[in-house]
């Protein structure tokens, strides 16, 4: 496998971890995320969207993370077939999130989307025609990640990672946020620091397998995250005040609510991860870890991060 290209001590049978299905957990916490939303914003109405745009960002921002994986260190290189699968997967649900949308604009429930109606989104509304180029730019990354796989000595991993930032970029940067002072720019930064501090790790778990290899990779991880989560904090920041308006909106508006719930978990986040950097990092470092207790441990924090998604992509279709 592809992680194991970096040699380091740990033996195969005390310094390996087992397949890493424990990383499977992201999905319910992200679903997690939005039932919690959900009761947030009561009255209101359960928004299904946003079930499937969690999918959406979290596997757009794994993938974002595999292709990234060369960044991390030279010797990683992306698990090509396993990024074709999910490049696949992200279509498909960005195709979802599509109909969801449509179906909102006509005023009517997904199921009662007329074909045409749907044609009609997609060719003469911007939401439609960027949707379609996010379909162009994800479908690009599934065709190119499978004729890797069986070219992986020509394979650009770079080209991928262009492509994925794109794809992510583009909904948040024609967002609510676009029509502010610098809005744009703050959403899209926003949205890939916060992709690449959990993609990167969701990657790590899937394809780092020693003790030796989690001693080499681990801190450099640690370093690259420090200005991600740096990025996120002041972006989300800023995003939500302007959104919100004022303090009070936090507690008497349903995204209020939601935007305070996910900051309470980024701040969860930030403790953690100072902990980490205290019990983990250095202790990995040193090759003082087995494999398998430092996989847990991107494990837990993956799925707080995906919880946090949760909260994301319902304020991405909460108005």
């Amino acid at each position: 496998m592809t992680g194991r290209t970096i040699g380091g001590r740990g033996g195969a049978r005390r310094g390996t971890a087992r397949a890493p299905w424990p990383v499977l957990l992201i999905v319910p916490a992200g679903l997690l995320g939005v039932v919690i939303a959900w009761a947030l914003t009561l009255p209101a109405g359960f928004a299904a969207e946003a079930t499937v745009r969690v999918l959406a960002d979290g596997v757009g921002a794994t993938v974002l993370g595999l292709a990234a994986l060369p960044r991390v260190h030279a010797r990683l290189t992306p698990p090509w077939r396993l990024l074709a699968v999910l490049a696949g997967f992200w279509c498909g649900t960005e195709f979802a999130v599509l109909v969801f949308e449509a179906a909102e604009v006509v005023g009517v429930p997904v199921g009662k989307l007329a074909a045409g109606e749907f044609g009609t989104f997609l060719v003469k509304l911007s939401g439609g025609q960027i949707g379609i180029a996010i379909l162009v730019g994800v479908g690009a990354v599934a065709v190119y990640s499978a004729v890797a796989f069986r070219r992986a000595e020509i394979a650009s991993a770079d080209l991928v990672l262009v492509f994925a930032a794109v794809a992510l970029a583009l909904r948040p940067i024609t967002g609510h946020m676009s029509q502010q002072t610098f809005g744009s720019v703050l959403a899209a930064v926003h949205a890939l620091a916060a992709a690449a501090w959990f993609g990167l790790l969701v990657a790590l778990a899937l394809v780092v397998r020693t003790r030796g290899e989690w001693a080499v990779v681990l801190p450099r991880y640690s370093a690259m995250a420090l200005p991600l989560v740096a990025a996120v904090g002041v972006t989300g920041l800023l995003n939500g005040l302007v959104r919100v308006g004022g303090i009070t909106p936090f507690v008497t508006t349903g995204y209020g609510r939601v935007l305070l719930a996910k900051t309470v978990v980024l701040l969860g986040l930030l403790a953690l991860g100072w902990w980490w950097r205290r019990s983990w990092v250095h202790r990995a470092a040193d090759h003082r870890m087995t494999a398998a207790a430092s996989l847990r441990r991107a494990t837990i924090e993956v799925v707080v991060m995906a919880l946090a998604f949760g909260l994301a992509a319902t304020l991405a279709v909460t108005a």
